[in-house]
């Protein structure tokens, strides 16, 4: 599914526009991303969990040439799935 999708299934369930469902998924989005940026932790109950974690830096492998790289530390954002949102997947 795609962003245009997703908000064509907004529009119809909230029986809104999709000029609106585009501005709410957005402003939905957005807000997501500065929470993720401050806090590093959004919870959304029953859905699931967005946080962010740090990733140590570690040294890895070329695959074409099998040089060693270094390969730095970072931050990454994981998901992790609520029990509501895991039953209906079942």
């Amino acid at each position: 599914m795609t962003k245009a999708d997703l908000v064509v299934k907004i529009a119809e369930k909230a029986n809104i526009t999709k000029a609106n469902a585009e501005r709410a998924l957005n402003a939905f989005l957005e807000t997501v991303e500065a929470t993720l940026v401050k806090d590093g932790k959004l919870t959304l109950t029953g859905f699931g969990t967005f946080v962010v974690e740090e990733r140590k830096a570690r040294t890895g492998r070329n695959p074409r040439t099998g040089a060693k790289i270094k390969i730095p530390a970072t931050k990454v954002v994981k998901f992790r799935p609520g029990k509501l949102l895991k039953d209906a997947v079942k």
